[in-house]
């Protein structure tokens, strides 16, 4: 570590101790170990490369995370083995979602068949307590626990909240470790209270104690920590394997930072005097990290032109969406529209004298012609991301972490609302 950092040590767990960054106010130093264990340290013992090798992957995964749009209390890798987060009061409860059920759920639920399929999502809490071996905890007794940590009391719009953003985060990872083939089984989480801001984060760690992973949807392939579970005895052969396994996960994790598609949007204007609408468009497309190029050419005076543009574009072979902004009478949506078999959608910029009239060129089109009419903007940018979502799965989750956010916003709007109306 640099010298000029003097740290007390806040907290030690199974697998990674917290210091305290003096120098860095409102900043902790999270220290991975070289520890393996399971079934509450019951079974313990050291893997020799194991901090690096959580410390990657657990870096990785916020990364994604962090990039998508999601509050979390990572900020920067510090070493091989240790990362630099937002220090944050643990919220002591692990939040487990299950797509798939396996498990100690099958304990807990007799009859229910190894691989049954939870859509929507089977989400649990479990009260962080070793001596007890960790119950299950209902949201009622999260409730009645009144928490309070940083500051915050932990009520119902806590607790909502917490349960949404698991949902999402599970649904982001499921959706990324989709593209390397692996199916996310299900996963454990844990949220902490900036101890600056107030806010609910996600903290800890994510590696591969934190989850099961199925490649190609096949448990004998499982490349988690349940290998290390279900070992009859530890030799070292068997913890090379454990290793190897591990490893394997910190290497893809990697891939799943890059979009495996690429796309563009064009964005098709009349004339230059519709520029600050198509501005608009191209910001939109940015934020969803989608490039936006804008062209200026008008299907009723030069119509040749028109269609030499978009041979241009369909011929490279990028996943192209094209936008028309044609005020007024708009040809440009339907000529398009008639002549490319890429999605094509309507932005006409309305104006306050004639724009009732005008948004009918674009409305009512002639048969065998399948171009949406969006009048906002941003909206037309966030349809054309939503279709490169299908295929690109940083753009899907940035619309995920999207939606989240959106949820969670209203939702601590209304409670400041309540609280000032009370």
């Amino acid at each position: 570590l640099p010298p000029h950092v003097v740290q007390n040590k806040l907290n030690e767990g199974k697998t990674k101790q917290i210091f305290e960054l003096v120098d860095e106010p409102g900043l902790v130093l999270v220290q991975s170990k070289d520890q393996i264990t399971a079934g509450n340290a019951v079974r313990k013992d050291q893997m020799e490369g194991k901090a690096a090798i959580a410390n990657k992957t657990t870096s990785c995964v916020f990364k994604l995370l962090q990039e998508a749009g999601i509050n979390t209390a990572f900020k920067k890798l510090h070493s091989d083995t240790a990362f630099i987060a937002a220090h944050c009061e643990m919220i002591p409860i692990e939040w487990v979602c299950r797509r798939i059920a396996t498990g100690s759920f099958l304990k807990r639920n007799p009859g229910v068949k190894e691989g049954f399929r939870f859509s929507p999502l089977k989400m649990e809490m479990f009260f962080k307590d070793d001596a007890n071996n960790d119950p299950q905890w209902s949201e009622e007794q999260l409730l009645e626990a009144k928490f309070t940590l940083a500051g915050l009391s932990i009520g119902q719009c806590e607790v909502d909240v917490m349960n949404r953003s698991t949902v999402a985060i599970f649904e982001i990872l499921e959706k990324a470790w989709a593209t390397q083939n692996c199916t996310l089984v299900d996963m454990k989480i844990e949220f902490g209270v900036n101890v600056r801001t107030q806010e609910i984060v996600l903290a800890d760690v994510i590696d591969n104690d934190s989850w099961r992973l199925w490649p190609a949807g096949d448990r004998s392939q499982q490349k988690d920590k349940q290998v290390y579970r279900d070992l009859k005895e530890v030799t070292p052969e068997a913890m090379q394997m454990v290793k190897r396994n591990f490893e394997w996960v910190s290497e893809r994790v990697q891939l799943l930072l890059e979009p495996q598609a690429s796309g563009r949007v064009v964005v098709l204007m009349g004339s230059t005097s519709d520029m600050a609408h198509c501005e608009k468009i191209r910001k939109a497309c940015t934020s969803f990290g989608i490039p936006c190029i804008l062209r200026v050419t008008s299907a009723h005076k030069g119509p040749d032109e028109t269609l030499r543009i978009k041979a241009q574009y369909e011929g490279d072979g990028t996943p192209t969406v094209f936008v028309a902004v044609a005020g007024r009478s708009n040809g440009l949506g339907p000529v398009m529209s008639g002549n490319t078999a890429y999605p094509v959608i309507n932005c006409p910029p309305i104006t306050p004298d004639w724009g009732a009239q005008d948004v009918w060129s674009s409305l009512r089109m002639p048969s065998g012609l399948g171009c949406s009419t969006i009048l906002s903007p941003e909206a037309a940018a966030q349809f054309a991301a939503q279709i490169f979502g299908l295929t690109n799965h940083v753009v899907w989750c940035k619309l995920r972490a999207s939606m989240l956010n959106t949820w969670v916003s209203l939702k601590l709007a209304d409670q400041k609302l309540q609280a000032c109306t009370i």
